[in-house]
């Protein structure tokens, strides 16, 4: 079932007025008509509606179903991602918004090998956040996740110091055993940082700096991960438990 992203001031009664681009989609791209159904989400809620009309301009869509399904995790991820070469974030963006995570923040760390002056950063902002947007549809999220701007690495711990928990995958000698721990500290209504390192890793000096605001070092597996593998490994980690541990229903 399709899923559109519609703002709530689109919205009189029990009916929305679809214009736009969001018109164009349903009309001329899926040709959809009177009688279809498909999801609209806004602030956190997806409603199943059903096509009453479709004239030259707007689609008039009736709510059958408030709150039909919430796709949400009880708990907000926050993935700080070291910048990676290529188009490697694309796709670190894409799979993590479909495991669920809530904001996706881009950070220069020392070993990063990419460098984006102001004009770059703002340009690929955008770019990455569509490709949230897209991955959202898709996969029937409640909310469109955030892309960040790019921040320093000093910024992004300040930005840490407002959640709950952070995880720092790293070398580990507890290995796994520090990860099942610092999952089982997730509950529901929380908010989890995940910091992962560039190509080159983390410096010394950015995990001893992510230690002191309170972070976990946790382990990933003995193998060497890529960081495009890193983050999704890590964010499915915590996905996986959260579905299989922790209790949305008081959110």
């Amino acid at each position: 079932m399709n899923n559109f992203f519609v703002d709530e001031s689109l919205r009189q009664g029990d009916c929305y007025y679809i214009t736009g681009t969001d018109y164009n989609h349903i009309a001329n791209v899926l040709r959809m008509k009177s009688g279809d159904t498909f999801l609209v989400s806004n602030n956190g809620q997806s409603h199943l509606c059903k096509i009453e009309n479709i004239d030259c301009e707007c689609v008039k869509a009736k709510i059958i179903e408030e709150n039909y399904q919430n796709t949400q995790l009880p708990v907000k991820i926050y993935l700080f991602q070291g910048l990676p070469k290529s188009d490697k974030m694309e796709l670190i963006i894409q799979k993590c918004v479909e495991l669920g995570v809530y904001s996706i923040i881009p950070v220069e760390m020392s070993r990063c090998v990419v460098t984006l002056d102001d004009k770059k950063k703002k340009s690929k902002t955008a770019r990455w956040q569509a490709i949230a947007e897209s991955a959202a549809k898709q996969s029937k999220c409640s909310i469109i996740p955030e892309i960040g701007q790019v921040m320093s690495y000093k910024q992004a711990l300040q930005k840490a110091k407002e959640l709950d928990l952070i995880l720092v995958p790293y070398e580990n000698e507890r290995g796994m055993s520090a990860t099942k721990d610092a999952l089982e500290k997730i509950k529901s209504g929380m908010s989890v940082g995940i910091f992962i390192g560039p190509e080159g890793g983390f410096d010394e000096k950015e995990i001893n700096s992510a230690e002191e605001i309170g972070g976990h070092r946790i382990s990933l597996g003995k193998r060497i991960l890529r960081t495009e593998t890193a983050a999704i490994t890590a964010v499915g980690m915590c996905m996986l438990h959260i579905e299989m541990n922790v209790d949305g229903e008081n959110i």
